[in-house]
């Protein structure tokens, strides 16, 4: 499924905690880092041009979340539509018009 995909290349939240303190949030950071860092840049690029990645970051900058938060975010969702498209033997269509 997407979510293990997600979960394969290390893009699902980390929660640093012992025992009373908690830390901050980070990506797993599992699984292979080279795939993640053709994301990551493929995340930068889809932020500016790809209208769902664009809708997605700017609702989560006004949220308050940080940029490379957000950026987290750009590169799980494009994991996922990379997945779907795969699956589904279709071509994107962008939800956002």
């Amino acid at each position: 499924s997407a979510k293990q995909l997600a979960s394969y290349l290390g893009l699902i939240p980390k929660h640093n905690e012992s025992g009373k303190r908690a830390g901050k949030t980070t990506l797993s950071k599992e699984g292979p880092g080279y795939i993640r860092a053709k994301l990551y840049m493929a995340a930068i690029v889809a932020g500016q041009h790809n209208t769902d990645i664009k809708a997605q970051k700017t609702r989560l900058l006004k949220q308050g979340k940080t940029k490379m938060q957000a950026l987290g975010a750009a590169m799980r969702k494009l994991s996922q539509i990379c997945f779907g498209v795969v699956k589904n033997q279709t071509e994107y269509q962008p939800q956002v018009s």
